[in-house]
């Protein structure tokens, strides 16, 4: 989700008018230093959902030789493949719009969060992730173009939902990877656009009540389709 602020210190200010052009940025602008944080946030949280995916499985902690050996290595590949992807391509749509519009934006991980993330999913095989966010500065941005960087998030999600899908009819690795990749983008999706707190569907329907409940129907409909498939 992205963290928006409207005022920064002049340091801030001028470093947005160096990176960014009158209207419009290159089609996607990076650094060093936010696809550091990009790889950290992803391992992490990857590791984290493998200790969940453990539990899942186990019914209790992982014991010490579990953690280092092929059991966690093997649920690690799949939370890469799925939750790991699934929280890159949320920020990296948060992150494309904005430059669209001219802002500086850049994913900046919260180091502390995910350790606790990392730390609750083992002891308790709960997944609390505040991994970070995409950082944004912008000063002349509309309500309107805040609202479409928030609603890219879980509008991305639901692609990548639709992206996942072909490989439940497969079988073994595959449909795992599938029934996970969907069940992840989709309830990404649908936490995101709570119109609570920080989240994206506070920015969405303060924007257009009608984009808000367009998006969260269809999410609740592709969720729906799911359940059906499984069932």
């Amino acid at each position: 989700m992205p963290e928006i602020e409207q005022s920064r210190v002049a340091g801030l200010e001028q470093v947005h008018f160096q990176a960014v052009r009158p209207k419009k940025m290159a089609i996607f602008n990076t650094s060093s230093t936010e696809l550091k944080h990009l790889f950290i946030a992803w391992v992490a949280i990857s590791f984290a959902f493998a200790f969940v995916l453990a539990w899942i499985e186990l019914d209790r902690k992982p014991t010490s030789p579990e953690i280092f050996g092929p059991f966690i290595a093997d649920l690690f590949i799949i939370s890469l493949i799925t939750v790991g992807i699934s929280f890159i391509f949320h920020e990296m749509g948060h992150k494309f719009v904005a430059q669209q519009y001219g802002a500086w934006a850049e994913f900046r991980m919260s180091f502390g969060m995910l350790l606790l993330a990392i730390y609750m999913a083992w002891q308790i095989g709960i997944l609390f992730a505040a991994p970070g966010a995409v950082q944004i500065f912008g000063p002349h941005m509309t309500n309107k173009q805040y609202g479409k960087i928030a609603a890219a998030g879980p509008v991305m999600n639901l692609f990548l939902a639709f992206a996942f899908m072909p490989l439940l009819t497969d079988t073994g690795f595959l449909y795992d990877i599938g029934r996970l990749g969907v069940m992840i983008n989709l309830l990404l999706a649908g936490f995101n656009m709570l119109p609570i707190s920080v989240l994206d569907g506070r920015k969405v329907l303060a924007w257009s009540p009608f984009v808000y409940i367009g998006l969260l129907m269809t999410i609740i409909v592709i969720g729906m389709f799911f359940a059906a498939i499984l069932l």
